[in-house]
C-alpha cells in the first residue's frame, strides 16, 4: 500500500467543526437513512467513481442516495457553489460532486461535500494517483463522506479475506481469496493444492494468518500481502483452530486439541514461544482478544454446553458471560470494545447476535439454516459472517457471505463467484 500513498496527495481546503448541522448519530440505534445526492463526477471515469460512492453509502444502511433522475441540476461546475434551492426541493440533506482529470496513466480526482440546509461547504479535497486505483479513490471518498456526516470512521477502503470453495462437497477445494469489501478485485492467494481454513487479518498490518492442512496435519501460516510470502509458523499434529492476531500483531492466539480436549494457547511470534492459557477437561476454543489486548473472550463447554467466557490475558479470572437460551460459539470482540459478536444455536436454528462484555444487552441481528464466523468491520459498525443454505437432494448447499449492521438492519449478501466461507475483515488500508 506504500506506493499508493506515495503517489496520492490530499489537501483539505476548508476546516470545519467535527459536527455539521447535518449529522447522523449512528450510536442512537436505528436511524432513518440520510437523503444524500451524489452526482457523477465530471470527466473520464467520473460516472464509475460516482456510482461506487453511491453504492457504498447505500449499502451502509445509514444513507439513502437520491436517484439521479430526480436531480433538477444534472451538471455542476466544480469551481462554483450549487443552487441550494434545487437540492432542497428534492429533500437532499447533503450533496457531493467532483471532477476528474486524466493525463496518461495519472488520475486526479477532486471532491466537494456540501451541507444543503446550512449551505456550508464541509469538504474540499483532491487526490492524485494512477488510473488503475480509481476504485480505491472512490472507497476513500466514501469514507470521507461517511466520517464527516457521522463523526465515525468509515470502512469502505478495506478488504475481506475468505475461503473460496469449489467442487463437490465430498472433494471440496478450498482456496484463500481476498476481495474489496464490495466484492470487487477478487484475487486468489493460494492455489488449492492444500485445503485452507479460518483466515484472520492482523489489526495493524496487511498480514493474514490461516490454517493449511498437509496430509491431515494442520499448520498455521502467515501470509504477507505486501510481499506475497507465506510463512509457516508451526505444525500441530493434533488439531489447531482459528488462529487470531493480538492487537499489536506480535502474538497469535489459537485453540489446540489434544487427547479429546482443546485448550487455548498464545504464541509469541518473535520466538514462537507457546503459553498455555486454559487447562481443563472441557473444550475451550474460538479465542478473541479485546481491542486493548488485556482480555480474551472464548467459548467453552465446561458448564455442560458451549458458552462464552472472558479471561484476563494471562488466563486468570475465567468467567462465564452468556446465560441466554441455546448454545453459543464463534465469539469475536468489536474493535470499539463495546460488543461481543457471537453465533447461537437454538432449536436447530443458527443466530448471529451481539452482547455487551458482561453478557447483558443480547441482541439477535440475523438468522439462517447455518451461520458462522462473525467478524467486525474495522469501525465496529458492521458484521460479516457466512451462511450455508438448506442442502439439496445431493447434500450440497449455497454458502454465501453476508453483512449486517449492528442494529440488525441493512442485511445484504456480498457477491462472490464461488461458495464462500470464513470471512474476515481487514483494517483500513494505509
Amino acid at each position: 500500500m506504500g506506493k499508493f500513498i506515495a503517489a496520492m496527495f490530499a489537501t483539505f481546503m476548508l476546516a470545519l467543526p467535527a459536527r455539521a448541522e447535518v449529522f447522523i448519530d449512528i450510536d442512537a440505534g436505528k436511524v432513518d437513512p440520510l437523503p444524500i445526492a451524489i452526482m457523477d463526477f465530471a470527466g473520464k471515469h467520473g460516472d464509475e467513481i460516482g456510482g461506487i460512492i453511491r453504492s457504498n453509502l447505500k449499502r451502509s444502511g445509514i444513507f439513502a442516495p437520491i436517484a439521479k433522475n430526480s436531480f433538477i441540476d444534472r451538471e455542476q461546475q466544480f469551481d462554483k457553489p450549487p443552487n441550494f434551492n434545487n437540492w432542497s426541493v428534492i429533500n437532499a440533506s447533503a450533496l457531493a460532486y467532483g471532477q476528474t482529470k486524466v493525463s496518461g496513466e495519472s488520475l486526479t480526482v477532486a471532491i466537494k461535500l456540501y451541507d444543503i440546509p446550512s449551505r456550508r461547504l464541509l469538504v474540499e479535497q483532491t487526490f492524485s494517483t494512477d488510473v488503475g486505483n480509481r476504485r480505491r479513490i472512490a472507497h476513500i471518498i466514501s469514507d470521507i463522506i461517511y466520517s464527516k456526516l457521522t463523526g465515525d470512521k468509515g470502512y469502505f477502503d478495506t478488504r475481506i479475506v475468505y475461503i473460496a470453495e469449489t467442487g463437490p462437497k465430498t472433494n471440496r477445494t478450498r482456496r484463500l481469496a481476498i476481495m474489496d469489501q464490495d466484492g470487487a478485485n477478487l484475487k486468489y492467494l493460494t492455489s488449492g493444492n492444500i485445503s485452507v481454513t479460518t483466515p484472520a487479518f492482523s489489526p495493524n498490518s496487511q498480514k493474514i494468518t490461516y490454517v493449511g492442512y498437509h496430509g491431515g496435519t494442520p499448520r498455521v501460516y502467515i501470509y504477507d500481502l505486501e510481499t506475497s510470502e507465506h510463512t509457516l509458523i508451526g505444525d500441530f499434529p493434533g488439531m489447531s483452530f482459528a488462529p487470531r492476531f493480538s492487537p499489536d500483531g506480535k502474538y497469535l492466539i489459537m485453540s489446540i486439541a489434544k487427547e479429546g480436549t482443546s485448550d487455548i494457547y498464545e504464541m509469541e511470534l518473535s520466538n514462537k514461544k507457546m503459553s498455555r492459557l486454559t487447562s481443563s477437561i472441557a473444550i475451550d476454543t474460538a479465542p478473541s482478544y479485546s481491542p486493548d489486548g488485556k482480555k480474551i473472550a472464548f467459548v467453552s463447554d465446561r458448564s455442560g454446553s458451549p458458552q462464552i467466557y472472558i479471561m484476563d490475558r494471562g488466563g486468570r479470572k475465567q468467567e462465564r458471560v452468556s446465560f441466554g437460551q441455546g448454545q453459543y460459539g464463534d465469539v469475536a470482540w468489536s474493535p470499539r470494545g463495546d460488543y461481543l459478536a457471537f453465533v447461537k444455536i437454538l432449536r436447530n436454528k443458527f443466530y448471529v447476535g451481539v452482547m455487551f462484555e458482561d453478557g447483558t444487552g443480547e441482541r439477535i441481528l440475523a438468522s439462517g439454516h447455518t451461520a458462522e464466523s462473525p467478524t467486525f468491520s474495522p469501525n465496529g459498525r458492521r458484521i460479516i459472517y457466512y451462511e450455508e443454505g438448506v442442502p439439496d437432494k445431493n447434500g450440497d448447499a449455497d454458502i454465501v457471505i453476508k453483512s449486517v449492521d449492528i442494529t440488525g438492519f441493512g442485511l445484504e449478501t456480498i457477491p462472490t463467484p464461488t461458495k464462500a466461507s470464513d470471512p474476515a475483515w481487514s483494517p483500513l488500508l494505509q
